[in-house]
């Protein structure tokens, strides 16, 4: 589908005469840059070599390009894309990814949420445990390696089994004699495998971030939404021991040296200039079937949307009346809120672009190349039949899944905490468990007690509670909930009668509470507790009766998917097909391009600092405007950030991006840094899915704003002095 729309596309702009390059589709494996794409990129204008983006033996791009996560002994969990900007080890990524570090670190005393932050010195750069960042070393195709340990009649679980045996291997291979975390990533639904091989530094801290205000103009209104005017940017830098090599937080740690840094452009993208993102997008499902979607537009899209819209009702009422609430809980709103609103878009969009009838027109294409030749039709004549059979058994389940996540895992925390707890009261009830043992076990809950309560608040979490059990009882079918719940609301008269009493006597919702356990763990206290009885009634209602059965439905779809996707690429073997995201490292090329939004609706390529002045409302929080940016607007002191005269704020590409790769870098033909990605456009939602060359967008912060900002509106030029700007 994609090279004869990629062939007709070119034919049009070359008979029309315009030099106006396409929107580009794909994020791609930076190994396979010069076998698959390094000519169209030069195409379109790109000035370097697919060698100087990655390279193993010298040097590259790739070695300025991080993901940033969490950090827990040797396991990662990245969240965002961020890139080196200077030879000290400076970072960008965007403020919503800094947010939770800029939330931890903030008190009502001590407001950077609110006011911003900005570290004068590298002695006022702040600590952020458990935050890190990972660098790419090398990538390797292990596909044979795991492949050869495989047979076409093993069931798919006993299949993962191997596969997960092979990985081990391959990564306690590829780890010995070196400080590298090795990790192999399976594609097209595991088909095909590959090594990474990454370096992770521990001792991130924070530098500087913008008022609350500017990070996240337009708030929960905008997201999702052109034109947008968001200076969505924070700063950090990566720490190194003295040998310049990874190390724990250490005040005598020195700034990471890193072996490339971006150039920073001052001169800024116009329409149809060359694009392209390095960075780690999260999760596509651009091989999804109609049967897949349809199930996804009738039950879980809905539910997902409904769960956390009452989930924030909650939320804001309480941070609107309680500034420690709301700094408290900031960024789990705002977790909240993106998905929620994206969920929203994604289901018009998928509507409105009609991806269900695209998807079912492939779908035939494919039944009548199966059914035209005999092996073929073995092979895959019944693959959409089993596919659109299996679906319609998963959706009875499908409601009940969403809300165990939705409501149940992701709802009240004392569930996650107490569901935690599982360990200990195993070690408590054996005679033979040893103190020290247990000494072990208490520290580290005690750690991770102390992290959970400073963000918690006991009435919230009530209040959650109480609107997730009255969700959970009206929507989930009746036979599929857990006994406890129906028991527990029938003995108190209502929900939020049980909620009062169990938020009064758990453990599990006061931090005093817990830890005098801690000091003094016992089994019965545990047995006995209402918190913790709930949460594994709630938790073991879905795994024991119906996990078995959904694992089951989810193996098969597995098998079936994979199957799929062997067959469109059988179908179509000279069509070049790109890996769905899955958390590594990929690039996409595209250009600066504007697009038509609706019907006589027309969106230029770029906004300004006047459509900020335009939207400010004082009544509204989504568009307070400080009073600094407002004086500077006014004196025109844009210093020799502006265009023209013009302070611009925000560019459109079409960049092919998803949730991962928020805070990678936008860069020019030359490699240099123009600006940050961080949303997706309203009218593209469907993208994860499906990419409409028409509408997919992808938008960016403009470099020279965040300057603008750091520089005049921070006062941290000393920031922006040591980065390498050029013209």
């Amino acid at each position: 589908m994609f090279t004869a729309n990629r062939s007709m596309w070119l034919a049009l702009l070359i008979f029309i005469g315009i030099n106006t390059a396409k929107a580009d589709e794909g994020m791609w494996l930076l190994s396979k840059l010069k076998q698959i794409n390094e000519a169209e990129m030069k195409g379109l204008g790109l000035k370097l070599s697919a060698d100087d983006i990655y390279n193993i033996n010298q040097s590259c791009l790739k070695d300025a390009i991080v993901q940033m996560g969490s950090v827990s002994g040797n396991s990662f969990g990245g969240f965002c894309t961020a890139e080196i900007v200077s030879d000290q080890g400076l970072v960008l990524t965007n403020h919503h990814c800094g947010l939770d570090a800029i939330q931890e670190n903030s008190s009502v005393e001590h407001d950077y949420l609110t006011n911003g932050f900005w570290a004068m010195s590298k002695a006022d750069e702040l600590p952020n445990p458990g935050l890190g960042v990972r660098f790419l070393v090398r990538m390797e195709d292990v596909t044979q390696e795991v492949l050869t340990q495989l047979s076409d009649t093993m069931s798919e679980a006993t299949r993962n089994a191997a596969i997960t045996k092979a990985i081990a291997g391959i990564t306690k291979k590829a780890a010995e004699g070196n400080n590298y975390l090795a990790d192999v990533r399976g594609f097209y639904r595991g088909s095909e495998f590959y090594l990474f091989i990454y370096e992770v530094f521990k001792d991130v801290r924070l530098v500087g971030a913008p008022p609350y205000a500017i990070g996240n103009f337009g708030g929960d209104t905008d997201n999702w939404v052109w034109p947008r005017h968001t200076g969505d940017f924070s700063m950090f830098r990566i720490y190194a021991n003295a040998e310049n090599k990874p190390a724990e937080y250490a005040a005598t740690n020195v700034p990471y040296k890193p072996k490339k840094f971006l150039e920073v452009s001052k001169k800024g993208m116009t329409e149809n200039d060359y694009a392209m993102i390095i960075g780690f997008p999260g999760r596509t499902d651009r091989y999804a079937t109609s049967h897949s979607l349809k199930m996804a537009l009738e039950i879980t899209n809905p539910a997902i949307v409904d769960i956390r819209k009452a989930k924030l009702d909650v939320i804001n009422k309480a941070m609107d009346e309680n500034d420690k609430v709301r700094i408290q809980y900031q960024d789990k709103k705002n977790q909240i809120s993106n998905y929620w609103k994206y969920y929203i878009g994604q289901t018009a969009q998928l509507k409105r672009n009609k991806v269900v009838e695209t998807k079912t027109d492939l779908e035939n294409q494919f039944a009548n190349w199966a059914n035209a030749n005999a092996s073929r039709k073995a092979q895959y004549g019944n693959l959409l039949s089993n596919l659109n059979s299996t679906y319609n058994e998963m959706k009875s389940y499908a409601l009940l899944r969403t809300y165990q996540s939705e409501a149940i895992a992701q709802g009240p925390e004392f569930i996650r905490m107490a569901r935690g707890y599982e360990t200990l009261l195993k070690k408590l009830e054996n005679a033979d468990t040893k103190p020290e043992e247990i000494k072990t076990i208490t520290d580290r809950l005690k750690a991770a007690s102390e992290a959970h309560f400073k963000n918690y608040d006991a009435g919230v979490d009530n209040q959650l509670f109480v609107a997730m059990m009255q969700m959970y009882v009206k929507n989930v079918p009746a036979g599929q909930q857990a006994p406890m719940v129906a028991e527990k609301i029938k003995a108190n008269k209502t929900v939020s009668a049980w909620g009062n009493k169990l938020y009064s006597k758990t453990i599990f919702a006061s931090a005093e509470k817990l830890n005098a356990f801690l000091a003094n763990p016992k089994a019965k206290t545990l047995k006995n507790d209402e918190g913790f009885i709930l949460a594994n009634a709630l938790m073991d209602n879905y795994s024991l009766n119906y996990g078995s059965k959904v694992t089951a439905l989810d193996l098969k779809l597995n098998t079936l998917g994979r199957n799929w996707i062997e067959g469109l690429r059988k179908m179509s073997p000279d069509k070049d097909f790109y890996p769905d995201a899955n958390s590594t490292i990929r690039l996409t090329y595209g250009t600066v391009k504007d697009y038509d939004g609706n019907d006589a609706i027309s969106y230029n390529y770029f906004t300004t600092l006047d459509g900020i002045m335009e939207k400010m409302d004082p009544s509204n929080p989504d568009y307070v405007v400080p009073a600094k940016l407002v004086e500077l607007y006014k004196a025109k002191d844009f210093g020799p950030y502006a265009e023209n005269g013009v302070m611009k704020i925000a560019f459109i590409t079409t960049n092919d991006i998803t949730g991962g790769n928020s805070g990678s870098g936008i860069l020019n033909d030359k490699g240099q840094l123009t600006g940050l990605a961080f949303d997706g456009n309203w009218e593209a939602m469907s993208g994860d899915i499906y990419y409409d060359p028409r509408y997919k967008r992808c938008i960016n912060v403009d470099i020279r704003y965040v300057l603008f900002v750091i520089d005049k509106l921070g006062g941290a030029g000393h920031l922006v002095r040591e980065m390498k700007l050029v013209d």
